[in-house]
């Protein structure tokens, strides 16, 4: 299911009555310090998983420098996006303004050999000598944890990078159980930053919600929240406005916003440009009717990406 992919007016209400939606004003996304790192980013970002969604790299590119240009300075992408274009249209996007931005790439290898050759590749799509952050991406299961762990494992390529200046900060990624989360910060105390599902569905089932993420607020390190819209599923029930907003209103630093289209951003930075968290009884009604007339997409169908539960 695409969210919004027709227009990028759903949050406005143009698209029913005809009249075409207004253009962002650029500048105005609110900013955080990312956890301890001393980056100020805006809290929302835009993400890379959908750059596959532009009809080639050049079209991407030209969205990316769209997104910059509107104050967007949180850039999300990993090695495995669109088999690298991703990166290749971030590092076209994005030239001659990377020293404005805080960039990021990730990497599936558990090796250091591997992970390696795979940040020597991103850097040289992305354009640039380093990232602000690398992360290791996609942990699921123990296995993973300790294959990064291990001596020769992936996490020796990161503590090599970041002190030879290719990262500036060192993080992990995942989606899919929120206890291999919860190990994996306590395995390891020097983290500057996790990425976590963060959604008003996510309390009703294996939640990052409720488990990392306080762990990850406790530790101070920068969290970003993806899945707000719960792969459009949650806009059954609910608007992009009221997903985005319910997100938000949680104590994280970056929203990773995976929209493809420019009119699926400007709705988002429209939103975080007049952004004013919810109250607690407001995020109990978002959670009610995220999870309320779902039907069959409620729990592990609907979070496919999380572990079924045995």
């Amino acid at each position: 299911m695409k969210r919004r992919f027709f227009v990028g007016t759903a949050v406005t209400g143009a698209a029913l009555s005809g009249a075409p939606a207004k253009k962002p004003k650029a500048g105005g996304i609110p900013m955080k310090e990312f956890g301890k790192t001393g980056a100020k980013v805006t809290v929302i970002a835009q993400g890379g998983a959908r750059m596959d969604l532009h009809p080639t790299v050049a079209d991407a590119a030209d969205h990316v420098r769209r997104m910059y240009e509107l104050g967007i300075n949180f850039f999300d992408c990993a090695h495995s996006y669109w088999d690298g274009k991703a990166e290749e249209a971030y590092g076209i996007g994005l030239s001659g303004v990377r020293k404005n931005v805080f960039l990021t790439t990730k990497s599936t290898k558990r090796t250091r050999k591997e992970a390696e050759a795979e940040l020597h590749l991103s850097l040289q799509r992305l354009k640039t000598d380093h990232v602000d952050l690398w992360q290791i991406h996609s942990l699921q299961t123990n296995e993973d944890i300790d294959r990064v762990l291990a001596p020769g494992g992936a996490m020796e390529a990161f503590e090599a990078a970041k002190k030879a200046g290719k990262c500036k900060f060192i993080g992990f990624t995942g989606h899919y159980d929120p206890d291999i989360h919860a190990r994996m910060l306590k395995a390891y105390a020097k983290w500057d930053s996790v990425l976590m599902p963060v959604h008003a569905a996510d309390h009703a089932y294996l939640s990052f919600e409720k488990t990392p993420l306080p762990l990850a607020v406790e530790m101070g390190i920068g969290i970003q929240a993806i899945k707000v819209f719960c792969k459009a599923f949650l806009l059954r029930s609910l608007s992009p406005t009221e997903c985005l907003r319910y997100t938000l209103s949680h104590p994280i630093h970056v929203a990773v916003c995976g929209a493809g289209t420019q009119g699926q951003m400007e709705d988002n930075i429209r939103t975080v440009q007049n952004f004013k968290p919810l109250t607690r009884e407001e995020m109990a009604s978002m959670q009610q009717r995220a999870i309320v007339g779902q039907g069959v997409y409620t729990g592990p169908t609907m979070e496919y990406w999380k572990r079924k539960n045995a």
